[in-house]
């Protein structure tokens, strides 16, 4: 398990939190290198994320992160701002809910406030739970959000 702020030692332990906030993310800064990055590897090369000059004469005054360049830093957030000690693995499971709220611009800083919505335990010969995870993506200084999102991760004993 990766050092996080918060550490759960027991799956019981993180089911008795279910209803409340478990963690929140150190603030991640959003970088050009990053948005080009994430622009190569899905082939969404779309001005707004990636030609710096015309997009400071666009909507949003310069270039911006990609809706799921931000939603893709969930499981570093995760794992650096909590963990469960009897995990010995974690995979994503989906999503139930998705919205992109505020355009995230290069060069501002995001961080995700975790609520736990529930902690159910997998069938008897899968030992380990499923979270269901309300994930708020910040944008650093702005009242409304980057995004949010309905994250359903499972962690195996």
């Amino acid at each position: 398990m990766p050092e996080a702020v918060r550490s759960f030692d027991r799956f019981a332990d993180l089911a008795a939190a279910v209803g409340s906030e478990i963690a929140v993310s150190d603030w991640t800064l959003i970088t050009q290198q990053q948005v080009n990055q994430f622009a190569d590897a899905t082939g969404d090369h779309q001005w707004i994320h990636v030609d710096v000059e015309r997009a400071k004469t666009g909507p949003f005054g310069g270039p911006i992160a990609h809706g799921f360049l931000t939603l893709s830093l969930l499981p570093r957030l995760f794992d650096a701002s909590f963990g469960i000690v009897e995990s010995r693995m974690a995979v994503n499971y989906g999503l139930n809910k998705l919205r992109f709220i505020s355009p995230v611009p290069v060069g501002s800083r995001v961080r995700a406030r975790l609520k736990l919505l529930a902690c159910t335990p997998l069938p008897p010969d899968t030992p380990g739970v499923q979270l269901t995870l309300e994930a708020t993506m910040e944008l650093e200084g702005q009242a409304k959000p980057a995004c949010v999102a309905e994250s359903l991760v499972r962690h195996y004993a």
